[in-house]
């Protein structure tokens, strides 16, 4: 498979270094976001999901209307609503969208968070949940007739969807940092999200879950890496930009984590472990491999993929393809300016690395 790129939608230009910059749904800007992505050449878009944040199965409509190419990548919470109604709605946004969703399915790393929505399950069983919740999905796709299920979690008779996917069914995609996680991405996903991660670590991450795929005798996912990258013509350029933005980011912080519903600096360790090994990352120093920049995920105690790549696009481009020197796939990038930077990195990044894969195709097929 192909080297591709995403970024995650934004619905305003609110960030961590700028949290009043909106709230809420900007149509004209999210409009220019979405058309910016897909013009600039990114494969694939994320549209995130979180109890405060508009809905995002709406928002993936929106950005697949606005749009020819780019696959919205919609963020989706099971126990939210019923797998049967989840099953239906995503067929028909794969329909509407001639092809292009991918869903990802999000467990909840966060026990406060998930009650917000009236969810009372351990992490544990929230993976459990969302196993059976994925093969139901794929169930009803598939189905040229009535589905029925019985399980730990689910149950409903003679179900029928009159919607099927558009080529069939819709790519899913798991994340996480866990053993729960690696198993269910292992054993379901198409797509596995991690966040930036020095090589080691993130090499070490991609074994587990491909353990996990061979052992169900299925193919391994895809692994798709998630970084805030920070450029400038120069890597002393982009250095002093990002200590700007880290900056900007710490006079904000608590404000943002009000925002965001997440425990500021010194309120509390994050629940989930994507952020306790970001942060545990950040502890060991702030500057991993070639220009990956922990600063940011210890700034805003790990909310979220929060690690940057610092440097001249040559040297991020090359920092990414680090990343795919060790089995990564799907290349996610977004930045503190999200507009302004995504135009950057199709302009300036993403040619850097496809130039270099068809150079290493080229050669690889003359040799």
């Amino acid at each position: 498979m192909p080297v591709e790129f995403i970024s995650a939608v934004h619905p305003n230009p609110a960030t961590e270094g700028d949290p009043t910059a909106g709230n809420g749904i900007d149509v004209d800007y999210a409009r220019r976001y979405a058309r910016a992505l897909d013009d600039g050449g990114f494969d694939y878009t994320l549209v995130t999901y979180h109890s405060a944040s508009p809905d995002a199965l709406q928002l993936a409509q929106f950005v697949a209307h606005h749009t020819e190419r780019i696959k919205p990548v919609l963020a989706h919470r099971p126990g939210v609503i019923f797998p049967t109604h989840a099953a239906r709605a995503l067929a028909t946004l794969d329909r509407i969208s001639e092809g292009r969703l991918v869903v990802h399915i999000i467990s909840g790393g966060s026990d406060e968070e998930q009650r917000r929505e009236g969810d009372y399950l351990s992490k544990s069983e929230r993976y459990a949940r969302s196993d059976e919740y994925i093969r139901i999905l794929r169930d009803v796709w598939a189905a040229e007739g009535p589905v029925s299920h019985e399980g730990p979690y689910y149950r409903f008779e003679g179900f029928r969807s009159g919607v099927t996917p558009y080529n069939g069914t819709v790519p899913i995609s798991v994340g996480g940092s866990s053993e729960d996680a690696y198993r269910v991405g292992g054993q379901q996903g198409d797509i596995f999200g991690l966040w930036g991660e020095p090589l080691k670590e993130t090499a070490e991450q991609i074994a587990a879950v491909n353990a996990h795929a061979d052992a169900a005798g299925r193919p391994r996912p895809r692994i798709w890496v998630s970084f805030r990258p920070i450029i400038a013509p120069t890597d002393e350029l982009a250095w002093e930009k990002a200590h700007r933005i880290l900056g900007s980011i710490r006079t904000h912080h608590e404000e943002r984590a009000k925002q965001r519903h997440y425990p500021a600096l010194g309120q509390g360790a994050p629940a989930n472990v994507g952020s306790q090994r970001l942060l545990a990352v950040a502890e060991r120093g702030e500057v991993h491999d070639r220009c990956l920049w922990t600063a940011p995920a210890a700034a805003t105690n790990a909310a979220g993929a929060s690690t940057a790549l610092v440097g001249s696009p040559e040297t991020v481009a090359k920092a990414l393809l680090d990343y795919v020197d060790i089995g990564c796939e799907l290349l996610s990038m977004r930045g503190y300016d999200p507009l302004n930077d995504a135009i950057d990195y199709g302009r300036h990044v993403l040619p850097l690395v496809r130039q270099e894969l068809a150079h290493r195709a080229a050669s690889g097929a003359a040799a």
